[in-house]
């Protein structure tokens, strides 16, 4: 086993530092999401903190890490007896993006429960994990099934297996850790409200911090052995803190006046729920214990209203995760009650390490040689590619007719756009498509191991043998070819491509904010639907992919908030350069079926032939059976029509910007289906 990066050499990241420390002294508190671009050492910080974790004491040859001393009377290994067990190292359990649901909350064998009655049950990776760490890498591209069975799992603190009536249930307590790259896609806020804690996490700008950083990186690659020896002293001393810290919690007081600033802070940040207060409450109270108190003060319920609210108060995918301090300075404050608050030693001081610190930070200015770098990721600081050098207006090109960015409309509800026929892709919220989850549609044989099994179909299947199995008493005669999986029909995210035209046709500033309103609730509807979305704009004489597809819709809303418009309308460049990104994506994830939304009022100019070409485009891509929509842009009251027969050219279906509210046109997925199926007999 290789030897981990030390938690105490990492430089900086004082939040993060701090917040896996306080769920390691109290795991009520409900885990981390670590939030931050690439290279900023998530990972390590978290795999660093496995070895401050206590032992634990565990029955021997239990497979569900039960306590000797209070073993669960559920225990599928059970029922044990009360006594001395074995001491181990707490685990830290890492579960794959592309794990399977079996494979997180266990598997019962079918084949064995229905012909001999047995619960023959082989443990997960949330049996695995109880009383140790969990992490999940990239959470954000976890399937939403596996995110809600885990945050369902850590809530209860038990995990239940079920199988056609055959059901198994264990705890499952473990101190949950997520890490992700925001870039990539966001977490539903209602799964982002699971986690008690949130960290927003960057590589320091700092010159000296840096080159520290390398430092001990360099040093830990050529040593890794020997740099943690270096540091074990450190480490020992945060462990023995955390300890002390876990033994000090049942005795630290949460007086009224810390509640009050805690309900009033929730309060006026207008949280969601309950939740927050409760978490901020347990936050304090591990603070306070961590700083060796047995109170809680006014500086922990701050600190935790830093850690417990920022990503509870987001609204839309859009907000950006934060807090204003000087808020929450003024409401705790005013609510500042008269409850004691004393001082633990009497001189203000608790050893340099306060609630705001980091917990074990070793010294910065270590002697050389006896530290790398802040732990693996963080040497890295690659600025994110495509990033907008420009808050708001652009300058224009020299000769360009170029006109400032608009801002976008107020954001609506929008129809429910959807590919037809059924897909098999990524499970989400638009198209129908064959998934793990879903309404049961049929039956068939198993390829592999069985996940969903069809009771009917399997009894039909075994029943007609039963004679010549020599079947003498009540039960069944099961073999494994009798057995059949379940088919299910639910829903899946799509890829939306939109192309949006951004040339001088469009840049009437009032006209471009409603048409940026459209595509922002597009966004909000694809973000709500799971789906991958990809920008392509179209202006002057040329086409750019603005954003390759992603999850990450916020990125998409940033990319449209700049957008210029101007100059004349290339439309053939624009679907030309919607098809060649289609056809890369297929290649890199080809069950995905994309729906193509094209904005723009249907005039095309520059070049020879424009609508000539245009037309040309369209059919490529309507040959190839991409599904599209053409969200009709013009103005005025003489309409010219050509977004109509733009969208007759795809084989999809044209709606105005007043028709894409969801309070309009209730037939809009049939005509979009219906245009298809039409172009489709056509082709054929």
């Amino acid at each position: 086993m290789s030897t981990p990066y030390p938690f105490t050499a990492l430089v900086g990241q004082d939040d993060l530092r701090l917040a896996l420390l306080l769920n390691a002294v109290s795991p009520a508190v409900g885990g981390v999401l670590v939030r931050g671009e690439k290279g900023t050492a998530k990972s390590t910080a978290v795999r660093a903190l496995s070895a401050l974790i206590p032992e634990v004491e565990v029955v021997a040859g239990c497979r569900f890490s039960c306590a000797p001393g209070a073993p669960d009377p559920a225990c599928p290994d059970g029922p044990h007896e009360t006594g001395p067990g074995t001491s181990r190292a707490a685990r830290m359990v890492e579960l794959p993006v592309g794990a399977s649901e079996d494979r997180l909350v266990g598997a019962l064998d079918i084949e064995r429960a229905l012909a001999e009655g047995v619960k023959a049950f082989e443990p997960g990776l949330l049996a695995e994990a109880h009383r140790g760490i969990l992490y999940v890498d990239e959470v954000n591209l976890l399937h939403d099934h596996l995110v809600d069975l885990l945050l369902d799992a850590a809530a209860m603190g038990a995990s239940y297996v079920e199988r056609e009536g055959v059901s198994v249930r264990h705890a499952a307590r473990f101190l949950l850790v997520g890490t992700m790259n925001p870039e990539e896609g966001e977490l539903r806020p209602q799964l982002l409200d699971r986690f008690g804690l949130t960290v927003e996490v960057a590589a320091s700008r700092e010159p000296d911090q840096r080159v520290e950083v390398v430092k001990r990186r360099l040093a830990y690659d050529d040593d890794p052995e020997g740099f943690a020896g270096k540091w074990e002293q450190e480490e020992s001393a945060v462990r023995a803190r955390i300890v002390a810290a876990r033994d000090l919690l049942p005795s630290v007081r949460l007086g009224d006046a810390a509640l009050r600033q805690i309900a009033a802070t929730c309060a006026a940040f207008e949280v969601d729920g309950m939740r927050a207060d409760i978490v901020m409450a347990r936050t304090a109270t591990a603070l306070a214990a961590w700083a060796g108190r047995t109170d809680v003060l006014a500086e922990d319920v701050r600190q935790a209203a830093l850690l417990a609210l920022p990503h509870r108060r987001r609204r839309n995918p859009f907000d950006a995760p934060g807090l204003d301090e000087d808020k929450l300075d003024d409401t705790l404050e005013e609510f500042g009650g008269q409850d004691d608050e004393p001082d633990p030693d009497g001189d203000g001081d608790d050893g340099g390490d306060g609630p705001g610190g980091g917990g074990g930070q070793p010294p910065q200015d270590a002697p050389e040689g006896s530290g790398p770098d802040a732990g693996g990721d963080q040497a890295a600081d690659i600025p994110a590619q495509g990033e907008p050098s420009g808050s708001g207006e652009q300058k224009a090109p020299a000769g360009g007719g170029e006109q400032a960015a608009a801002r976008a409309c107020e954001p609506f509800r929008t129809k429910m756009l959807s590919v037809p026929g059924l897909g098999e892709g990524a499970a989400g919220r638009r198209s129908r498509a064959r998934t793990e989850h879903g309404r049961t549609t049929g039956a068939r044989r198993p390829r592999g191991a069985l996940t969903k099994l069809h009771l009917a179909a399997t009894v039909q299947a075994a029943a007609p043998h039963q004679r010549a199995r020599g079947r003498s008493g009540p039960g069944l005669v099961v073999r494994r070819d009798d057995l059949r999986q379940a088919t299910r029909e639910g829903r899946e995210g799509n890829l939306v491509l939109f192309v949006v035209d951004a040339s001088g046709s469009m840049a009437a500033r009032q006209r471009m904010s409603a048409v940026k309103g459209a595509v922002l609730s597009l966004l909000l509807d694809a973000y709500q639907r799971r789906d991958k979305v990809g920008l392509v704009t179209f202006r002057g004489s040329s086409a750019d992919v603005a954003l390759p597809p992603t999850s990450s819709v916020d990125a998409a809303a940033v990319r449209l908030e700049s957008l210029p418009t101007g100059g004349r309308t290339p439309l053939s460049a624009g679907l030309l350069k919607a098809h060649d990104v289609l056809r890369v994506e297929r290649l890199r994830d080809p069950a995905r079926r994309p729906l193509v939304v094209v904005v723009t009022d249907g005039r095309a100019t520059g070049g020879p032939e424009p609508v000539a070409l245009a037309g040309r485009a369209a059919r490529l891509l309507a040959a190839e059976g991409t599904a599209s929509v053409v969200v009709d842009c013009e103005s005025g009251p003489v309409r010219l029509g050509l977004a109509g027969q733009l969208a007759g050219e795809l084989g999809g279906t044209a709606v105005t910007l007043d028709e894409l509210r969801a309070d309009s046109i209730a037939g809009l997925v049939k005509d979009v289906q219906g245009g298809l199926q039409a172009n489709s007999r056509r082709v054929a």
